[in-house]
C-alpha cells in the first residue's frame, strides 16, 4: 500500500510530505496515523536538527476528512489521535518549520500553529471552516489561541472567513510570507543545522516557560538555565569553535 506521508532525512533535517492530493491533503485517520508515526520517528532521531512538514498538490491540508468522518467508525480500530501530532509538534525537542504549498483548512491551520516557524506563500489562503458545517475548532484551538491575537481569534472562529496569508502573518499564525517559499525554507533549514542540538532543544522548551512563569521566577529559572547551557559539553565547543572561527563539531556535515 503506497504511503499517505513520507519521511526523507538527509543532512540532519527530516521532512514529512503529506501525499494524498486526491483529498486535498485532508486528515483521514491513515494520514494522521502515518504523519504521527513519522514525527516520531524523526523527533526521536539525535542527529535530525529540524522537522519540515510539507505537502504535495495545490493544498497543504484540508482539515478533517469529512467523507470519512460521515462513515461510523470500525470499533475494533479506534481513531488515531490527532492531539498526539499537535502535542509532538509543541513539545517535542526538534524544531518543526511547515512549509506550506498552498491554503489551509480547519485541522490544517492548527499544524501550521503548532509548528515553531511556518512559512506560506503570498497565495496561501486561510479558513477556520468548521463552523460551516455545524463543529468548532476545538482541538486546533490550542496551538492558534496561543499564535494568533485574541481579536483575530474571536473573528475568525466564529465567521469561519477565509482570510489571505498577509492577514496570517499579520495576526501571528504564520512567520514568514514569500513568493519563494522554497528558498525561505532553505535559508531556515541551514540556520538550524548550523546550531546546537542540545541548544535547539533548550531554546524551544524554554520559550513557553520564559512566557507564562510569573517574572521573578522566569528570571531566576532562565539565569540556572543560561549557567547550565554554558558549561555543558555542547556551550564549552561551541565558544572554542566560536575563538577558533571555525565551524563547530556539530555544524560539519562533510
Amino acid at each position: 500500500m503506497t504511503e499517505l506521508v513520507h519521511l526523507e532525512i538527509d543532512a540532519a533535517i527530516a521532512t514529512v510530505t503529506l501525499d494524498s492530493p486526491s483529498n486535498r491533503n485532508a486528515l483521514s485517520r491513515r494520514l494522521v496515523a502515518e504523519l504521527r508515526a513519522h514525527l516520531n520517528t524523526a523527533m526521536c532521531d539525535t542527529q535530525v536538527r529540524a522537522v519540515i512538514i510539507t505537502g504535495t498538490g495545490p493544498v497543504f491540508c484540508a482539515g478533517a476528512d469529512l467523507k470519512e468522518r460521515s462513515r461510523p467508525a470500525d470499533p475494533g480500530q479506534p481513531d488515531p489521535s490527532f492531539a498526539d501530532i499537535l502535542r509532538l509538534i509543541m513539545e517535542g525537542p526538534t524544531p518543526v518549520v511547515v512549509k506550506m504549498n498552498g491554503p489551509a483548512r480547519a485541522g490544517g491551520l492548527g499544524i501550521v500553529a503548532a509548528s515553531d516557524i511556518a512559512i506560506a506563500p503570498t497565495t496561501a489562503t486561510f479558513a477556520f471552516s468548521e463552523v460551516k458545517i455545524g463543529v468548532a475548532p476545538a482541538m486546533i484551538a490550542v496551538p492558534c489561541t496561543r499564535r494568533m491575537t485574541p481579536r483575530s481569534v474571536s473573528r475568525y472562529f466564529l465567521t469561519g472567513e477565509t482570510f489571505d496569508a498577509t492577514t496570517a502573518e499579520k495576526v501571528g499564525l504564520v512567520s514568514i510570507v514569500t513568493d519563494d517559499v522554497d528558498s525561505a525554507c532553505a535559508g531556515i533549514a541551514a540556520a538550524l543545522r548550523d546550531a546546537g542540538p542540545n541548544a535547539l532543544a533548550a531554546a524551544k522548551k524554554l520559550i513557553p516557560i520564559a512566557r507564562n512563569l510569573e517574572l521573578g521566577d522566569a528570571l531566576t529559572t532562565m539565569e540556572r538555565e543560561s549557567a547550565e547551557l554554558f558549561a555543558s559539553s555542547e556551550g564549552q565547543e561551541g565558544m572554542a569553535a566560536f575563538v577558533a572561527k571555525r565551524k563547530p563539531e556539530w555544524a560539519q556535515f562533510d
